[in-house]
């Protein structure tokens, strides 16, 4: 008798939001591969990084009818509170793979660093899960998610075929454009890109000064091989990610420094 084949487990969380209109957009793509659950903030946590919640309590609530026939839950967490709570409280277990965003904004180059879209995924991938970060080059909350969700069911059906490595995490951006003029996937390292950032001082109601950040992204790189050189020419960048932070090659320089 044959063996019965075993339904993946896929865990869903963002940093927009659980009413955002890229975690939507992510459940649909793949809620046909698998028993989605999802596990989202109730409230945008973007640019929060790998920030977990201490020193206050958590709540974390069943959610009715927010994605049609797909479990759901809302956290006062963040995106990173999401995927420890996932794992402790609802799926009891860790799932075959976790899915963050779709995220309103890019996530290439530096952006990894400061990305609650990406934090999530990452910490997937301490706890063994392995995961991919999604990225929309778009803002707008109208933004058109067609092609996006045509490449995340190719790029999940793909793995979920795959033996991945218990550490698997990708960075996975989308560029703004009709499906019909994505050139396909190129896979990348992170471009040196990054905000020069300025503070705009002004005056509040009272009087009070205060700051409000501003600035413009400078691409620094000029390969060809980088996730922002892909994006600005209509591919599907992935850029695989690792939480090693350690410098190797420096590493073996103060060995022989310090011997």
């Amino acid at each position: 008798m044959a063996k019965a084949k075993k339904i993946p487990t896929i865990l869903i969380t963002n940093d927009d939001g659980i009413t955002a209109p890229g975690i939507r957009n992510l459940v649909e793509a793949v809620k046909d591969l698998g028993r989605v659950v999802v596990v989202a903030p109730d409230k945008p946590q973007s640019g929060m990084g790998h920030a977990i919640t201490i020193g206050q309590p958590l709540r974390l609530n069943k959610v009715v009818d927010m994605f049609e026939g797909v479990e759901s839950w809302v956290t006062s967490g963040t995106p990173v509170d999401c995927v420890k709570l996932a794992v402790d409280k609802i799926l009891h277990k860790k799932p075959d793979l976790c899915l963050s965003g779709i995220n309103h904004g890019a996530n290439h180059s530096i952006n990894v660093i400061y990305s609650g879209t990406m934090s999530a995924a990452m910490e997937a991938a301490i706890e063994s899960i392995p995961s991919i970060g999604f990225s929309l080059v778009d803002y707008n909350y109208e933004a058109d998610f067609t092609g996006a969700k045509h490449y995340v069911h190719e790029i999940v059906s793909t793995f979920l075929k795959k033996k991945l490595d218990k550490h698997f995490l990708l960075n996975v951006n989308f560029p703004s454009v009709p499906l019909e003029l994505i050139k396909g996937i190129k896979i990348c390292r992170q471009a040196y890109a990054k905000y020069e950032e300025d503070f705009t001082q002004r005056k509040d109601p009272h009087g009070k000064k205060y700051y409000w950040l501003t600035g413009a992204f400078v691409n620094f790189d000029k390969g060809k091989d980088t996730d922002v050189w892909a994006l600005d020419n209509n591919y599907v960048s992935i850029v695989p990610v690792q939480f090693d932070l350690t410098d190797y090659k420096l590493k073996s320089q103060l060995e022989k420094t310090f011997k």
